[in-house]
């Protein structure tokens, strides 16, 4: 029985040419969290491999502690996040609040998604209220092609191939509003998001909702605390997000679809058909 077990296994498991491999980058160590965990979750329960990368340690973000200690209690954060999502988490030590566009860390970015192999890679847009959340879009961008150009950071060997570049939904409209081209249904994962984002105790519990003036409506009770973190972070569908869903899943599962994320087509990487984002989504198919 023993052998007939190992041998199931052996033939379930995904062999390195087909897994996906996938990297998310977010400005603070929650963002890849809040935009795309709920898919990290579907890629990493079907075997793929998945990164999230912060670019900033977050050492500003709270509003009674800050430095190395808020630092260092940010990443055991992140750490719990990618624990229970099943995928690596990495934080960069760059100071929360004043990341900027430079070579240096553009190359940090260009290191980071030739060592993973990706054939995704996730980033927020350029156009944000926070001048981390833009900078990381414009370093992403910015690496986006010169990830196969061998003579550029020659100390990490070029990919052969560009990655499809994608940017996170946000509500931004101006120069233009967010385009959801894929629409992935995450009703399955929605609990194992709540974990992943609950894992970051400081942000979602103390600092965005002292920012927010709403400190004193988050639940005292770990139970209740989990169930106001779902019900203000996973919300529904807008219009076009359904249109997208309908059509990635048909009409009857897009429809009833009651969580999701959104991701567009960054025009800089390379340009996926509607065969390859199914062969890079599997949870399309």
């Amino acid at each position: 029985m023993r052998i007939l077990a190992l041998l199931l296994a052996s033939l379930g498991a995904l062999s390195a040419q087909e897994k996906i491999r996938v990297i998310a980058f977010g400005a603070h160590p929650d963002d890849c969290d809040i935009r795309a965990s709920g898919t990290a979750a579907l890629f990493a329960q079907m075997g793929h491999a998945v990164k999230f990368v912060s670019v900033t340690n977050g050492d500003a973000g709270h509003q009674s502690t800050g430095g190395p200690a808020l630092a260092e209690r940010r990443l055991k954060e992140a750490k719990e996040s990618a624990r229970r999502l099943g995928i690596e988490y990495e934080v960069l030590n760059n100071h929360d609040g004043e990341l900027l566009p430079t070579l240096e860390v553009r190359k940090e970015i260009i290191r980071q998604i030739r060592r993973w192999n990706a054939d995704i890679v996730l980033a927020p847009r350029p156009n944000d209220y926070h001048p981390d959340h833009r900078y990381t879009g414009v370093l992403v961008q910015d690496a986006a092609y010169m990830v196969v150009v061998p003579d550029v950071t020659p100390d990490t060997p070029p990919l052969r191939k560009n990655p499809v570049f994608l940017y996170y939904e946000d509500h931004f409209q101006r120069p233009n509003p967010f385009r959801p081209d894929i629409a992935v249904m995450i009703d399955s994962v929605a609990d194992k998001k709540t974990d992943a984002l609950d894992s970051h105790v400081s942000q979602f519990y103390e600092w965005l909702p002292w920012v927010d003036g709403k400190l004193d409506q988050v639940p005292k009770d770990p139970v209740e605390r989990k169930a106001w973190l779902k019900r203000t972070r996973l919300l529904p569908p807008n219009a076009a997000v359904r249109a997208s869903l309908v059509k990635w899943y048909g009409g009857e599962r897009g429809n009833a679809a009651k969580y999701y994320e959104a991701f567009e087509i960054c025009e800089y990487g390379a340009q996926p058909d509607e065969a390859r984002i199914r062969q890079l989504f599997p949870m399309l198919r």
